[in-house]
């Protein structure tokens, strides 16, 4: 296990749908591991693989004590919403007001390939909604109204860590940190 540097915005792999993941193997379970090491010790609610710079379908929740994972993640989301400050481990220090769905039933995988289902309201609804997001290439700040992602991206251009060389790490899975 190992804590791995997190990708900033700007970093295009924020910006890349992840490919699905086929290969349960022994690459994926170090990958799960470094997700909730990195997640935890940032810290953080949760942490998608394309924030490590891997371009998979993956991440990782830590969310009212409850740390898990999900691989291949599909969303069934509720009608009704919540609004809510949202922050970002690849947008560090920042936070906004989002609308997120107030429920989510999640289904995809485990680190080895078994069914799971994670539901989940509130806190945990907003964390799942933000974390697959980022692997279809989409970050919180997307999702603002006008007034509140100008106020977002003008931040973002001031923060001390914008413009921060981009770090790059192969990756070990076939796709090389980058989709098809």
């Amino acid at each position: 296990m190992a804590i791995r540097p997190i990708r900033l915005f700007g970093d295009p792999v924020l910006r890349t749908p992840a490919e699905s993941v086929v290969d349960f193997d022994k690459e994926l379970r170090t990958l799960v591991r470094d997700l909730t090491e990195t997640m935890v010790d940032a810290p953080g609610s949760g942490l998608a693989a394309p924030q490590l710079g891997v371009s998979l379908r993956v991440f990782t929740y830590h969310v009212d004590g409850v740390t898990g994972h999900l691989v291949n993640p599909s969303l069934d989301l509720s009608d009704e919403t919540q609004d809510g400050n949202e922050g970002c481990l690849s947008i560090p220090d920042l936070a906004f007001p989002c609308t997120r769905a107030l429920r989510v039933v999640a289904k995809g995988f485990n680190e080895h390939g078994e069914p799971v289902v994670v539901e989940g309201s509130d806190m945990l609804a907003r964390c799942v909604q933000h974390e697959t997001d980022h692997l279809d290439g989409i970050l919180f700040v997307d999702r603002l109204d006008r007034e509140q992602r100008k106020a977002a991206l003008r931040a973002i251009r001031q923060a001390d860590w914008a413009g921060q060389p981009i770090r790059v790490k192969q990756s070990p899975h076939a796709t090389f940190g980058s989709a098809l």
